[in-house]
C-alpha cells in the first residue's frame, strides 16, 4: 500500500467514526444555544431562510440546472480526488470572497448570501458526483446529493440516521419512493436551517460582517467539499474495493 492509499484509507476511517460517534456535551450545548438564538431573529428572517432552503431542495430534485455535466469515467481514485480538491479550492475561494462582499453591505446585504452561498454548495455538489463517476440525472443520486449536504449540517442525532443510508446505498437507494414528491425536503430544510444560524448570524453584525462572510463561508464549503469527498469515496471503495489500485 502506498502512502496516498494508506492516507485515504486513514482519512475515511476517522470520517466514518466521526459521522457514528454519539452527541458530545458540547454538541447539546451547541444545540440549546441555537435553539435560544433562533427565538431571538426576526421570524422575517426565519421565513426567508426557510424558503430560500425549500426552493433549493425542490430545484436540486426536480429542476435540470444543476443536470448539465456528464459522469467522469475511467479514471483512479487518485486522479478523481485531485480534480475534486481542485473544484472545492475553486468554490471556498468564491464563497469567502462573495461572503466578504455580502457581510460588508449590511443587513439585508447579508441575507442575499443566504441563497448565494447555498446555490454555490449545490452546485459544488453536482460537480463532486459528476467527478466521482455518478449521473446525476438519476433522481436517486441527487437525494444522495442532499443526504451528503446533511451529513455536513446536521446535528449529530441526525448525521447517525443519514450516514446509515449513505453507508447503505445499494440498499436504501432500492427503498425510496418512486415519487420524488415523497422526499421529505421538510426535515431536511430545519436542519439546515437550524446549523447555518449560529455561524452566520454574526454576518449580519454591522462591523464584523465582512470578516465573518470570508471565515464563514471559507469554513463551511470546505467542511461541505470534504464531507462529500469522503462519501463518495466510502461507496467506490465498497463497490470496488482494489480501484485504490487501479
Amino acid at each position: 500500500m502506498t502512502a496516498y492509499e494508506q492516507a485515504v484509507r486513514n482519512e475515511l476511517t476517522r470520517w466514518q467514526q466521526a459521522m457514528q460517534k454519539q452527541p458530545s456535551t458540547f454538541g447539546k450545548l451547541s444545540t440549546s444555544l441555537q435553539h435560544r438564538i433562533n427565538r431571538i431573529i426576526p421570524s422575517r428572517v426565519h421565513a426567508i431562510i426557510t424558503a430560500t432552503i425549500k426552493q433549493m431542495t425542490r430545484a436540486v430534485l426536480f429542476g435540470a440546472k444543476f443536470l448539465t455535466r456528464t459522469p467522469v469515467l475511467g479514471e483512479t481514485l487518485a486522479q478523481r480526488d485531485s480534480a475534486v480538491a481542485k473544484r472545492i479550492d475553486f468554490y471556498r475561494k468564491t464563497s469567502a470572497a462573495e461572503g466578504g462582499v455580502t457581510g460588508a453591505g449590511g443587513f439585508w446585504l447579508s441575507m442575499a448570501d443566504f441563497p448565494i452561498l447555498l446555490g454555490l454548495k449545490m452546485k459544488m455538489l453536482f460537480e463532486i458526483a459528476s467527478l466521482y463517476g455518478f449521473s446525476v440525472s438519476d433522481y436517486r443520486e441527487r437525494v444522495f446529493i442532499l443526504y451528503v449536504f446533511q451529513l455536513a449540517f446536521s446535528s449529530q442525532e441526525r448525521r447517525q440516521v443519514i450516514y446509515e443510508y449513505v453507508a447503505n446505498w445499494p440498499e436504501h437507494s432500492r427503498q425510496l419512493p418512486e415519487d420524488i414528491n415523497q422526499f421529505d425536503w421538510l426535515t431536511f430544510q430545519q436542519e439546515y436551517r437550524d446549523y447555518i444560524d449560529l455561524a452566520k448570524m454574526a454576518q449580519l453584525i454591522p462591523g464584523i460582517g465582512a470578516a465573518v462572510g470570508v471565515v464563514v463561508n471559507y469554513r463551511l464549503v470546505n467542511q461541505l467539499g470534504r464531507t462529500a469527498m469522503n462519501a463518495y469515496r466510502m461507496r467506490l471503495l465498497a463497490e470496488n474495493p482494489a480501484l485504490l489500485q487501479g
